[in-house]
């Protein structure tokens, strides 16, 4: 296929764009090229000529049109946003902005493309969102695709409305689109504002390592390679108009995971004197943190035959060892606007 992807410098769709090459699509990777972005995440398939870049703002029509009509992709895999909470709680204008009108130029500009190629039943329209739309979880239960829409954060609800604009695109104008949902991702290439990029960047550099609030908070936690994985398969083999929840069924709470972090650096990086576990330090909580996610991934998997591959002990381990031997990569990345301070305390 030809692949157009949105947001193919960032986390996740860098991961997408490496490894659709090595599968033998054509990428075509569309990226505005904001703070998260990061080409050197493109390194591996950099020289390929079955990969092509394309600097442009997904709320800018004429830019879209254009790259449309250029490339003429078979699919567009929509991964383009802003997606860091805390920065949704300081400035919200950016996530409504990119997030929801960005994907109405997006789904807009697809149909006109879509149209004018004389509707084809192969297109595909791939959006990809999050679990943090479903809210937030108890003690139990896991998030289902019919779960009801409870978004708590302006991030999650920024991406419940695209969520829902992808859905109407589909109903009323009939757009042949897939979407998914997924849990927490993590591994290599991630921007160093997260928690695990954090921790493991806190703790080389002698910092404090910060947990919000007890650390009680659970998340499910998805190896982004996995994820790449899986949504390939969706957009080849997904169901028109239909959601697939993808999830690593890999829970844990926020403390036992820096901990888990603490143990391995321990182990490949020991310290002098004692552990990088002292080092821990528990700081005000995130103004409507949700306490839990947790995803039912049953229709992947019996749909598509989808599971993930890797478990959390073996992601985090070799998410560590490649921060440790890539220092080249993170290292200019910690003077960009935001990393490494605090954010999401104002209200």
């Amino acid at each position: 296929m030809k692949l157009l992807v949105t947001g193919g410098a960032g986390f996740i769709g860098s991961a997408v764009v490496r490894l659709a090459v090595a599968r033998g699509h054509h990428v075509v990777n569309l990226d505005a090229l904001t703070y998260a972005a990061c080409l050197e995440n493109l390194a591996p398939v950099a020289q390929s000529p079955l990969y092509a870049f394309e600097q442009a703002d997904i709320r800018d029509r004429a830019a879209l049109t254009r790259i449309f009509a250029t490339h003429q992709p078979d699919a567009v895999m929509h991964l383009a946003a802003e997606s860091h909470v805390d920065r949704s709680i300081d400035g919200p204008g950016d996530f409504i902005s990119t997030n929801v009108t960005g994907t109405y130029e997006m789904l807009e500009a697809a149909r006109a493309y879509w149209v004018a190629q004389g509707r084809p039943e192969s297109f595909r329209f791939h959006h990809i969102s999050t679990d943090e739309v479903f809210g937030s979880l108890g003690a139990t239960g896991q998030f289902l695709e019919t779960t009801p829409y409870d978004p708590r954060s302006p991030y999650s609800a920024s991406k419940a409305a695209s969520d829902h604009l992808v859905q109407a695109w589909y109903h009323t104008y009939g757009l042949p689109v897939v979407m998914t949902n997924c849990s927490n991702n993590y591994g290599p290439y991630h921007f160093p504002e997260k928690l695990i990029p954090v921790v493991i960047l806190n703790a080389l550099a002698g910092k404090p390592l910060p947990i919000y609030g007890d650390g009680s908070n659970i998340r499910d936690w998805l190896y982004v390679e996995d994820h790449a994985d899986a949504l390939l398969l969706v957009v080849e083999k997904g169901a028109l108009g239909r959601s697939y929840n993808i999830g690593g069924e890999n829970e844990r709470s926020n403390l036992d995971l820096v901990r888990r972090l603490c143990a391995i650096l321990d182990e490949l990086r020991p310290k002098a004197s004692g552990s990088y576990a002292d080092q821990i330090t528990f700081v005000t909580d995130r103004p409507g943190h949700d306490a839990r996610y947790a995803i039912d991934p049953t229709r992947i998997r019996e749909e598509l035959g989808w599971r993930p591959s890797v478990t959390v002990e073996e992601g985090l381990r070799r998410t560590v060892v490649w921060y440790l031997e890539n220092e080249d990569w993170w290292r200019p990345l910690q003077t960009r606007r935001g990393v490494g301070q605090r954010l999401g305390v104002t209200v």
